[in-house]
This record gives C-alpha cells, sequence and structure tokens, in this order.
C-alpha cells in the first residue's frame, strides 16, 4: 500500500511542509524525544551516561517502518508503545533506561510540539519571502489607481498599493502570532505527577525534586519550552497553535482570493506566472495557485476546531488520540498555502492600465461618493440616472483626486513592516 503523497491534497504535494509533517518525520521526532529524555536523565545522574550515549546513537540511526509502527499501535491506540519496545530491542544494554519514568503521551505530544515548530519555522520563513514581496508591490503601486469594490461591485477609487499593503498587514499579524508561540515539552509520567521520575531519583539516591529540575532540563534537551507543569489533560498549547495556524492560512487566503477575482477575463488587472491550463478549454489561464491557497484555507479551520477537545480526568480517552492526524493536516496544508503563496506573489503581473480602465466602466459613477458632497439629492439622483457617462463636474470626476488617505495608509503599513523585519 503506497503513502500518502498528496493526490489529493497538490497544495502540499512536493513542499516543505510535506517533508517536515511526514509519518518518517513524526517517527524521527519520537525517537528524538525518547534520545532527549535519556539526555537529560543523564545528566542529572538519573541513568548511567553509557546508557544515554547507547540510546541517543541508537535513536539517531534506527530505521522503523512507519506502516508498520501503525499497524501494532491498534494494540495500544498509540504508536509509542511499540517504537519504545523497537527501541528496546535496539539497545540491549540500555533497555532498562529507554524510556524509564515516562508516559506515551509525553512522547507524543514533544514530538508533535517539535514537528510543528519546524513546520512554523518553514512557515514564517515564506511569510517573510511574501511580505517582502508584498512590500514593493505596494511601494510601487501607491498610487496606481484602480476601483475598489464592495459586496462584489465598484464603491470609490483606490490604489493597487493599498490593497497590497492590506494584504500586507494580515501576514504581518499571522506572523507575529506564529512568532509569539512558546511550544511546550512534555513531560508528566503516567498522571502528569512525576511520581515515578522521583521515585527512580530516590533510588538512586538523588533529591527526588530533582523530578521537577528533570522537566526542564528534557525541554532543555528536546529545545522546546519549559512548560509550568505538565500538559495532558490542558491542551491550550494545541489549541492555541491551531487558532494561529487558522489565522496564517486566512490572512494567505485573502491575497488569493482577491487575485482569483481580479484575474477574471472581464477584469484583467493581474495575472498569475502560472500555467493554470485546464483539461477541456484550451484557451485558459486559470489561477491555479490562488485555488491551491484558498483550498488550503477552508480545511484548516475545520481540522483545527478538533485540537484541544476536552478530554477524561488526566489523560483522554480519544480526544487526545484525535488530535494527531487533524494537527499535522493543519500543519501542512498551511506549509503549502505558504509556500504556494510566495511563488503566487514573487510572480504576481499587475496591468495598471486595465486598472485605470476599469475605473472607467460606469461613467464616472465610481465618484458618487465625491458628487454626494457637492450637489444637494435631487441634483445627485438625476445625474446619476441619467444614461450614458456623467457629464458636466469635469473636476470631481478624476478618480485619481479622489484617493482619501490611500496613499498615506500604504505608507503607514510600510512603515511598520520596517520596523517589524
Amino acid at each position: 500500500m503506497g503513502s500518502d503523497g498528496g493526490l489529493l491534497a497538490p497544495v502540499w504535494a512536493g513542499t516543505r511542509a510535506e517533508a517536515i509533517t511526514s509519518d518518517a518525520a513524526w517517527l524521527r521526532a519520537m525517537l528524538e524525544a525518547e534520545a532527549a529524555l535519556a539526555r537529560a536523565q543523564a545528566r542529572l545522574e538519573l541513568i548511567p551516561s553509557e546508557a544515554a550515549a547507547a540510546i541517543d546513537r541508537t535513536a539517531a540511526t534506527l530505521v522503523l517502518d512507519p506502516a508498520d509502527l501503525a499497524r501494532r499501535s491498534r494494540q495500544s491506540a498509540n504508536p509509542v508503545v511499540p517504537l519504545v519496545s523497537d527501541l528496546r530491542r535496539a539497545v540491549p544494554g540500555a533497555a532498562s533506561s529507554v524510556h524509564r519514568g515516562a508516559t506515551s503521551q509525553d512522547i507524543l505530544d514533544s514530538a508533535a510540539m517539535l514537528v510543528a515548530t519546524r513546520a512554523i519555522r518553514a512557515i514564517v520563513g515564506d511569510l517573510s519571502a511574501i511580505m517582502r514581496d508584498l512590500s514593493e508591490l505596494a511601494e510601487r503601486h501607491r498610487d496606481t489607481v484602480m476601483a475598489a469594490r464592495t459586496l462584489g461591485q465598484q464603491a470609490v477609487p483606490t490604489t493597487f498599493g493599498l490593497k497590497a499593503a492590506g494584504w500586507l498587514a494580515g501576514l504581518m499579524r499571522a506572523r507575529a502570532r506564529l512568532r509569539e508561540l512558546r511550544l511546550p515539552a512534555q513531560l508528566g509520567g503516567a498522571a502528569g505527577t512525576l511520581a515515578a521520575f522521583a521515585e527512580h531519583a530516590d533510588a538512586r539516591g538523588a533529591d527526588p525534586g530533582t523530578a521537577l529540575l528533570l522537566a526542564e532540563v528534557f525541554a532543555e534537551e528536546i529545545g522546546l519550552a519549559a512548560p509550568p507543569m505538565p500538559w495532558h489533560a490542558e491542551r491550550s498549547p494545541v489549541t492555541e497553535l491551531g487558532a494561529a495556524l487558522t489565522a496564517t492560512a486566512r490572512a494567505l487566503a485573502k491575497p488569493a482570493t482577491d487575485i482569483v477575482l481580479m484575474a477574471q477575463t472581464e477584469v484583467g488587472e493581474v495575472a498569475e506566472s502560472s500555467a493554470g491550463s485546464s483539461s477541456a478549454m484550451p484557451q485558459k489561464r486559470n489561477p491555479a495557485l490562488s485555488v491551491l491557497v484558498r483550498s488550503a484555507a477552508f480545511q484548516v479551520p475545520a481540522y483545527a476546531q478538533v485540537l484541544g477537545q476536552v478530554g477524561e480526568h488526566e489523560r483522554a480517552a480519544g480526544a487526545w488520540q484525535a488530535e494527531w492526524l487533524p494537527l499535522r493536516e493543519a500543519l501542512r496544508l498551511t506549509g503549502g498555502a505558504a509556500e504556494t503563496a510566495a511563488e503566487l506573489v514573487a510572480g504576481l503581473q499587475v496591468f495598471p492600465d486595465r486598472m485605470r480602465a476599469n475605473t472607467e466602466l460606469t461613467g464616472g459613477r465610481l465618484l458618487a461618493e465625491r458628487l454626494a458632497a457637492h450637489l444637494d439629492r435631487k441634483a445627485l439622483e438625476e445625474a446619476l440616472s441619467a444614461d450614458g457617462p456623467l457629464e458636466g463636474h469635469a473636476e470631481l470626476l478624476d478618480p485619481a483626486a479622489y484617493l482619501g488617505a490611500a496613499p498615506e495608509l500604504v505608507d503607514r503599513i510600510l512603515a511598520t513592516y520596517r520596523e517589524q523585519s
């Protein structure tokens, strides 16, 4: 049976997010968690340093079949149990030091946060690239006149620079939210009390209070934040991660959505660099990259809803297990959308002449709001109800003269972007 290669989710197929969140990557992260636990325990003299070194070396090179591990995990409802068995067999001289005092959730939660950290690093990198390109678009088109559209209809004049700055502002907020995440390691033992760690410490003549220190050292070894207490049953770290991914996917979908509409044949204000081919209509140039980004943004919130569901007592019977796949999907969909959006924005073609031409489609009625400030109601109604282009008031009908603070708003967003970059 073949692995999932993204046939039904091309937005992440072949992207860095696919590799970072693959079955092999999750398996590697679980082995890294086991190795980090052994190193942390050795640092505190809770297991022999020789045993920790053997576990560390073996975990780094051990090759396991994710599909086989998945089938065997049906007997324990999680993949850590068969993984620990395999790791112990691979280090017979240090088998008793493998996973000492830990529970499956310690390893899988820590691995999940490790995978998420790597995925977020890639997403933030793509967001930064997109934001750089958007800042250049906003600056270049600060004064490029186009029609603003509300409820799908032309409303008043604006600039393409302000539209691009709006996209940029949304992504700035999304990136800041991702950067603020402090994804924690998980170490609590059977029920979050650290009792087994304390008992092992006592048996080796160490202070039982070493168990609290162990959680901090483990977090340091694995490269995650040290939480104030185990979060086996308090799932806000996962909930916050899902919310941040949702916000990011939606921020990415905003330029993609606008580009789909602006690239319509009868609008023609922008075009993608993608071929956008059709299987039936050879004349079409579909906005394929935008479509992929939007497809991800529709899915991520649905997956995020599953994250952090309330579980029973100190270990959830189903709610925790239900998180694993939705978390992976939310990470790789958002990661795929970010990489795809970077390609989209980098290759975006902008047609200022078409933008300006579209402002003339209503024969000056795009400036109706401005006219309302100078004409009484009756005169305005008569002017707007007449057939053909508006006549008279030429001094009020230049779209470039009714941009409000649009150029200055672009400057403000760009200044904020530069401060944050």
